[in-house]
């Protein structure tokens, strides 16, 4: 099953209409670099018009722009990063990360590495893992363009996370996915519910492994920038069960989750998860874990 006949009707039984979109691009002021008044006072004279993002701290869209606004004196020395405006949420749902010893299991490019740096004003420790090694390079580059001094960054699958033998206070689990159609524009030709299962079931390796290598006072932010429920809700209903975790209630922006998928009930506490449908930015779905007891 596959095309986008049958995605778009799934989205509407999900209660989202399908439509085009195209999200305003966006960047977060690295706050340990710099100040945000001297940053867009620079981009302002540079001709660089930027608009404030209501829902978060340091996030700013680009209004309008002559240039790439990768190609700046004041991006490659780290004062801000390009990052989507829904991939800003996930980390700013942690709480009291100063000093903490964190894992963030699917860190590259690093833009949520970045800016887990950046909240922990960096203290504490970053573990910051990723399977190939092209991926790592720019990781590395990423984190010293941005003056990051408290990651280290390993070669590592995510689901062998507990060979670092390190319990970890906080997890990100930014995890790969089936992605959604606003950030391919083939995403429809190339995509079947194959896909999304077999994505679905590395998630859960993944979340299997974090829920082992997490304190039990630990925090889990479980994300994903797919719309197809297999990888959000149900995944989550499934670690409600099965690992022994429980999802807490966060306040920021976007949609509460849906606790009914397709008929089937899902546990009520779901309602806690957070979904974003594409619109001024791609569509992201998130949510903060707990170990139950």
């Amino acid at each position: 099953m596959s095309g986008k006949e049958f995605f778009v009707t799934r989205y509407e039984k999900l209660g989202w209409k399908y439509e085009d979109v195209e999200p305003k691009q966006a960047i977060r002021i690295n706050a340990i670099n710099a100040r945000k008044t001297d940053v867009i006072r620079r981009l302002q004279l540079s001709g660089v018009e930027l608009e404030k993002i209501s829902f978060l701290e340091n996030g700013y869209w680009v209004r309008k722009s002559g240039f790439s606004v990768g190609a700046t004196s004041e991006y490659l020395l780290g004062l801000y990063s390009i990052q989507e405006t829904a991939a800003q949420i996930p980390a700013m749902l942690f709480t009291k990360l100063n000093d903490k010893v964190v894992l963030d299991a699917c860190a590259a490019p690093g833009g949520k590495t970045v800016q887990l740096a950046d909240l922990m004003r960096n203290t504490g420790a970053i573990a910051a893992l990723d399977v190939r090694r092209p991926r790592l390079i720019a990781l590395s580059n990423h984190l010293e363009r941005c003056r990051v001094k408290n990651t280290i960054v390993y070669q590592l699958d995510a689901r062998q996370a507990s060979r670092l033998k390190t319990r970890f206070d906080r997890v990100l689990l930014d995890v790969p996915c089936s992605g959604n159609f606003v950030t391919d524009k083939d995403w429809f030709k190339k995509r079947t519910i194959k896909d999304v299962e077999k994505n679905a079931k590395l998630q859960r390796q993944i979340l299997t492994e974090a829920a082992k290598v997490l304190k039990d006072d630990g925090e889990i932010i479980y994300a994903t920038c797919s719309l197809e429920p297999e990888e959000n809700e149900l995944n989550v209903d499934w670690a409600i069960r099965t690992l022994n975790l429980q999802v807490e209630e966060i306040s920021c922006y976007g949609g509460k989750a849906l606790t009914s998928i397709f008929r089937k009930q899902l546990d009520d506490s779901i309602r806690h998860c957070r979904s974003i449908w594409p619109g001024l930015t791609q569509g992201i779905f998130f949510c903060k874990l707990k170990k139950s007891g």
